[in-house]
């Protein structure tokens, strides 16, 4: 009882205000259960109402938030359980951070996990292309911790060590090329680019045999 009587006093959920406290309180002295209930869905109803924007929200939050403005004193036949008394002064738990050290710092642990799904992959094509990709993700970074010290090879012996030895490309295929590059990655194509080039240069064809079929016009519609 000493619970309830301060809850009538104090707002503990500011949000919904002293009257529905009130309510909430008053249906939980309510002795039938069956009006009971039936007044507290009536509740949950007004509260959907008065605050149009938790229609979005979900129920339970709504139930909860009733149990907790009648002093966790509400016995009724609901959809959710009544949440736990120590609900409002439980600790939060930690966050936990991840375990282990990053080999290198400059790289960041999202490098290691992408060398992690690159070792992965069976396909060597797409492995490849996975390495080039983490390669030029690596020499951006590389390249912003330390300028003066650059050079592709770095790169890849990084990229051994990470892999443990299990991610392999040519260096001088690399260098040749300029994988490593950024820019290099625009001229990687999906398969379904390459076959809208494909469709592209029949159409081309198709449209210079018909000018040259109509004495160097094409065919006007009519």
């Amino acid at each position: 009882m000493e619970n309830i009587e301060s809850n009538k006093h104090a707002v503990t959920l500011k949000e919904y205000g002293k009257n529905i406290q009130r309510l909430a309180i008053h249906i939980a002295g309510i002795e039938n259960r069956e009006k009971r209930t039936a007044s507290i869905y009536t509740l949950v109803e007004i509260v959907k109402q008065l605050n149009p924007h938790m229609r979005s929200e979900s129920d339970q939050k709504i139930w909860d938030d009733i149990h907790i403005m009648s002093g966790f004193t509400l016995d009724v036949d609901g959809p959710f359980p009544s949440p736990e008394e120590d609900l409002l002064t439980r600790k939060p738990q930690s966050v936990g951070y991840p375990k282990g050290e990053v080999k290198f710092k400059h790289y960041g642990r999202n490098i290691e996990k992408l060398i992690e799904k690159a070792i992965e992959i069976e396909d060597n094509e797409e492995q490849e292309t996975a390495i080039i990709y983490i390669g030029q993700l690596m020499r951006s970074f590389h390249s912003t911790w330390n300028r003066d010290n650059f050079d592709d090879g770095i790169i890849l012996d990084d990229i051994k060590t990470l892999s443990k030895g299990k991610l392999h490309i040519d260096l001088e295929k690399v260098k040749e090329m300029g994988l490593f590059e950024t820019n290099t990655r625009r001229d990687f194509k999906l398969p379904s680019d390459m076959e809208k080039e494909k469709s592209n240069g029949d159409r081309r064809k198709n449209f210079g045999k018909d000018r040259r079929r109509n004495g160097g016009h094409a065919k006007k519609r009519r």
